[in-house]
């Protein structure tokens, strides 16, 4: 199975695909961003997001998504933005796979560490491990996205706690 992480976000949106195979066993397909131009509008932005996510369904026609919930503590402003561009990038997914999973950051820590509170570095680390890779993923909004896929797929049996509805 192919499945689709992203981590959710305005000015850049990381993704990460892996591969789980009927062991269980996931690897790395592809890990990156999608960039949008601060100087562009803001539904100039939304649509550069739309077009990056439907570019990954092209390639690599992922059969599940999963994508970070929204998290802020502080900064309102930044999170509505955040906010409009998880709404595209979650119409993106359903119109193209239908299979929408979401996680909160507490869940994802918790599926691949065993521990909610972990932090960033433990959290690079463990996904970096998990896919047999030599170094971790950079930049981190591409570690976050890889983390992602990887709590689908290790909760992926438990999906109708966590699908979208």
């Amino acid at each position: 199975m192919i499945i689709l992480g992203l981590d959710p976000g305005y000015g850049t949106i990381g993704y990460g695909v892996i591969e789980k195979d009927a062991r269980g066993n996931c690897r790395a397909v592809d890990y990156g961003v999608v960039k949008t131009p601060a100087g562009e509008t803001f539904p100039v932005r939304l649509c550069i997001l739309e077009q990056g996510v439907n570019a990954l369904f092209d390639k690599f026609h992922p059969e599940e998504a999963a994508m970070e919930e929204l998290f802020f503590s502080k900064n309102v402003t930044t999170g509505i933005a955040v906010a409009h561009a998880r709404g595209v990038m979650m119409l993106a997914c359903n119109k193209r796979c239908g299979k929408l999973f979401e996680y909160t950051p507490n869940q994802i820590k918790q599926a691949l560490t065993g521990y909610g509170g972990a932090d960033k570095g433990q959290m690079q680390r463990v996904v970096a491990s998990h896919l047999r890779l030599n170094s971790i993923p950079r930049p981190d909004d591409a570690a976050d996205a890889l983390a992602v896929a990887l709590c689908h797929a290790f909760t992926s049996r438990f999906s109708g706690m966590f699908g979208v509805k």
